[in-house]
């Protein structure tokens, strides 16, 4: 039963070492949406199902992250915010997800 307990700890390790600012399931569903292709804040609010106000409280966290880069510009008089994953978010979310499929991998059961 020790050697399964010993087991099982790089499992619990992965899963304590996992990135908090990705692992929020509304900011993990943005920067999944980014790895696709930049988007605007239309479409991720759309893709989210996110208030306004939530969506953008996220974007917020994840640039102060360093994870994406927003630019905001006027097409017209409309204004016009774009997200973009950075390399940094985008080995970050690499990393989350490879630590976390090696944890549910390695987990009992």
């Amino acid at each position: 039963m020790a050697d399964q307990t010993e087991s099982n700890a790089g499992a619990y390790d992965d899963i304590i070492g996992l990135d908090r600012v990705i692992h929020e399931p509304a900011r993990l569903v943005i920067l999944a949406v980014l790895v696709a292709a930049d988007a605007d804040f239309l479409f991720l609010l759309r893709q989210t199902g996110l208030t306004r106000g939530n969506l953008s409280s996220h974007l917020s966290k994840l640039e102060q992250s360093g994870f994406i880069v927003v630019d905001k510009s006027f097409n017209g008089k409309v204004p016009r915010t774009v997200c973009r994953l950075t390399p940094a978010g985008l080995d970050a979310f690499k990393n989350y997800r490879a630590m976390l499929s090696r944890a549910i991998d390695n987990l009992p059961g």
